[in-house]
């Protein structure tokens, strides 16, 4: 019980005397029955007090914000979980799986009733974080696109603040929640893999065709998508391919479906389109050695990867898997190659280890950094720089000699040709397939 040192300053208070007290300063007897009333109703009205909510000061550093229950306008500043504190987060787009005939299916027809899936916590949890991860994509691209980014900004100004919106929505803790790697900002013949180091200068022009490739995750659970952007229409044909071969990729996919039937139907589309620029007519291409990929948890390349070609892959989709469906389309030669200063880095998947086996002390610090931040999620210089590095670059290329970190240089077609890019993220249900990362934008 607590009670304020003023309402007994005077008494001394014993708990023997037969049920009374005497104070040492007045002689006066104070009977026990009335002194537990005057006790238990100055606890009530303490408690009370204490009890009343707070805004997060620094005088009351455990109360917890009070969230608005809508998302505030035009900038989005509310976390998404405060939104949906139910834990019911926005379902991804919900579509039919095609050709998966019920004959070839591994679940019995009566397990494709509603609610079925329900009794797979495991799969229901992972659910609801790709669906929180994918709100969080939404909300933060919308503002992006519409309030942020244009020509005549720097590439870093443009990409810093579109990642700390994704942290924000998300309320990023290391490894919890996050970035699922760095983002890619890659502008014209750059087809992928490029994210401005710490210093770089290079402005967004109006004649550029650039494309952000964000990851978001949750517990691991990640979603990955991306989008292209254009200020000179001339461009918007290219745009237009891409994007439909997506939604090519996104239709075709599904439960038993090959890998190499997906990639022809992507190319199909995709190089049924021509762009005219500066009068000269390109056909559209897809880039034959870049294609999409399963993901697992904390792993956003897993082992399945989806090509944007005709191949004869006879690879199968399965049930309960995440893919990354993404098309490039170029106006190039349609083959890329690794070219110009790395900025990507991932700390091998399967390695565990300390790097006690290092000689260098400065990478094995290093090395601890990458653990306790990133783990297998991949990242680039600026990450490191945002936890208080620096001179890190020889560790840096010691672990990248030791195999213990992936380098990820960027990804060029010719010079002078542009690419485009856009990504969903989907979910193989056992009833249906959902798209994920799905928008009114794309």
């Amino acid at each position: 019980m607590s009670i304020k040192k003023s309402t007994l300053s005077a008494q001394t208070l014993s708990t023997r005397g037969g049920g009374s007290t005497t104070s040492k300063k007045k002689n006066v007897k104070i009977n026990s029955n009335d002194e537990m009333k005057f006790l238990m109703e100055m606890s009530k009205k303490n408690e009370k007090e204490s009890s009343k909510s707070v805004q997060p000061t620094k005088n009351h550093p455990n109360k917890q914000k009070v969230w608005p229950t809508e998302q505030t306008q035009p900038e989005p500043t509310v976390p998404i979980k405060y939104l949906y504190k139910d834990g019911k987060f926005p379902e991804g787009e919900i579509c039919e799986l095609g050709q998966y005939d019920y004959k070839t299916k591994r679940f019995h027809p009566s397990e494709l009733k509603p609610g079925a899936e329900e009794r797979d916590e495991k799969l229901q949890e992972r659910l609801k974080e790709a669906r929180h991860a994918a709100e969080v994509h939404r909300t933060a691209r919308k503002w992006f696109k519409d309030s942020v980014v244009k020509p005549g900004m720097k590439v870093i100004d443009a990409a810093e603040m579109y990642e700390a919106k994704a942290r924000e929505l998300l309320e990023a803790d290391k490894k919890k929640s996050g970035l699922a790697f760095p983002l890619g900002c890659s502008i014209n013949h750059v087809a992928a893999h490029y994210s401005p180091n710490g210093g770089d200068e290079t402005v967004i022009g109006k004649d550029d065709v650039i494309k952000f490739d964000l990851g978001t995750h949750v517990n691991g659970t990640i979603i990955d998508s991306a989008f292209t952007m254009c200020w000179n229409d001339q461009y918007q044909p290219l745009l237009d391919a891409v994007k439909e071969a997506t939604n090519m990729g996104v239709r075709t996919a599904g439960i038993d479906v090959r890998l190499g039937d997906v990639g022809a139907a992507i190319q199909e589309v995709m190089e049924s389109y021509e762009v005219t620029i500066n009068g000269k007519t390109h056909r559209v291409k897809s880039i034959e050695n870049l294609c999409g990929h399963s993901i697992e948890r904390y792993r956003v390349h897993s082992t399945k990867s989806v090509p944007i070609v005709a191949s004869p892959d006879n690879t199968k989709m399965e049930e309960n898997e995440f893919f990354a469906i993404e098309t490039f389309g170029t106006t190039g030669k349609g083959y890329v190659v690794e070219e110009g200063v790395s900025s990507h880095y991932g700390r091998e998947f399967t390695y565990h280890g300390d790097g006690s086996e290092l000689r260098n002390k400065e990478s094995r610090e290093l090395l601890k950094v990458i653990n306790d931040h990133f783990g297998s999620i991949p990242f680039c210089r600026r990450y490191l720089d945002r936890t208080g590095q620096k001179k890190y670059l020889v560790a840096l290329r010691d672990l990248v000699n030791n195999g213990i970190v992936h380098e990820y240089p960027p990804f060029v077609d010719v010079k002078g040709c542009h690419t485009a890019q856009f990504e969903h993220t989907i979910f193989l249900r056992p009833t249906c397939k959902e798209v994920l990362s799905r928008g009114s934008d794309y």
